[in-house]
């Protein structure tokens, strides 16, 4: 029974000891002449990202999302008047909403050599038209 008892107990010891090095968030903070929320971690790094790519934050006003707050012990971000809520470590992983959002925000992007593209695109007669 001891050996049981001890396999357990050193399990947990490794779980505890993988979630004290996840990213987590110390302090939050919304800096609204750039409009990004500032995270910094507990490991002493700190990141930024803008709200217009965040779903539920992009039409926000500079009051609501000043209410930002690290949700836990860290491992979220939480806006109580918007009703959002974040994982750290997915905001870190470039998840900024649900896949319908990030799918049509996917497209948005528009640069010099998108918009000469579509010019020569253009010229060729377009996009093919689809058969029945």
């Amino acid at each position: 029974m001891d050996d049981i008892d001890d396999d357990i107990i050193a399990a947990a010891e490794k779980r505890g000891k993988a979630l004290s090095q996840e990213p987590r968030a110390a302090t939050a903070r919304f800096d609204a002449g750039t409009r990004r929320v500032i995270v910094d971690l507990t490991n002493g790094c700190t990141f930024a990202f803008p709200v217009s790519l965040v779903e539920g934050l992009a039409d926000a006003d500079d009051a609501e999302l000043a209410e930002v707050e690290p949700l836990g012990d860290g491992y979220g971000l939480h806006w109580e008047r918007l009703d959002v809520d974040y994982s750290v470590q997915g905001l870190l992983a470039g998840v900024f909403g649900t896949a319908a959002w990030m799918a049509r925000r996917a497209g948005r992007a528009t640069s010099p050599a998108k918009a000469d593209a579509a010019r020569a695109n253009g010229a060729k007669g377009g996009r093919p038209r689809k058969r029945a």
